[in-house]
This record gives C-alpha cells, sequence and structure tokens, in this order.
C-alpha cells in the first residue's frame, strides 16, 4: 500500500489509535455474534429461529455499512452516527443479557462506551477521517 493516505495513513505512527480502531473492529464483530447467538436461541421454533438469526445481525450490518461505517454511504452529522452506534452496539450488549449473561453483557457494554468515546475523540483530534 504505498502511498496510501487513507486508513493506513491514519494508523501509521499513532499505535494508541491503531490498537483503539483494531478493538472498535472487534467489538463490531462481537456485537454481530451476540446478535445472532440472541436469535438463534431466543426459544422459538424452526424457521424463525433461522430467520432471528441471521435476520438480526444482517440488519445491523446493513444498519451500519449505511450510516455508521467510516465508508458509509450515507453519514449523517455525530449525532446520528451515535445513535445507529448505540443501536447496533448497544443492541449487541442487550442480546448478550438475553442469552443469560448480565455481568458479561454489562462488562461488554462499557467497553463499547469507552472504545467509542475513545475512537469519536482520536478521530476528531487527529484528522483522520
Amino acid at each position: 500500500m504505498t502511498g496510501d493516505r487513507g486508513t493506513m495513513g491514519a494508523l501509521a505512527g499513532r499505535p494508541w489509535y491503531a490498537a483503539n480502531e483494531l478493538l472498535a473492529f472487534l467489538l463490531e464483530l462481537a456485537a454481530l455474534a451476540c446478535l445472532s447467538w440472541w436469535g438463534f436461541a431466543a426459544g422459538h421454533e424452526g424457521a424463525l429461529r433461522v430467520v432471528l438469526g441471521i435476520g438480526t445481525p444482517a440488519a445491523a450490518v446493513v444498519l451500519w455499512a449505511s450510516f455508521a461505517a467510516p465508508k458509509a454511504r450515507w453519514r449523517p452529522g455525530l449525532p446520528l452516527v451515535l445513535l445507529v452506534k448505540t443501536m447496533v452496539l448497544g443492541g449487541g450488549a442487550a442480546a448478550l443479557y438475553g442469552v443469560g449473561h448480565a455481568v458479561a453483557a454489562v462488562v461488554l457494554a462499557v467497553v463499547m462506551v469507552v472504545n467509542t468515546a475513545v475512537a469519536e475523540t482520536f478521530r476528531r483530534t487527529t484528522g483522520a477521517r
């Protein structure tokens, strides 16, 4: 990736920024996994279980890709981006709670809030966008 001033250029020389971005990505994946887990374990039988297990994280991916991803098709202002992130990441933590892991859900939610706050602060102060 020679001469890339995009994401790789923003991460170069800033290990804490890069680590936080990696953590953000892993938390997004964890939220999707939790949503899927909840969908498959929701207590429904047959096709509805499959629809929830696949459809819930798929809907979250579409929502995220449309509004919250760094290269989102429509990038609204920060309040709406944070609302979408709250819905997806918070939904993942709520899903974890829903499958019976209350302590893990609270820990995940706290880590998600701190990570998002740090990420948005880094993005605003470093001009990494």
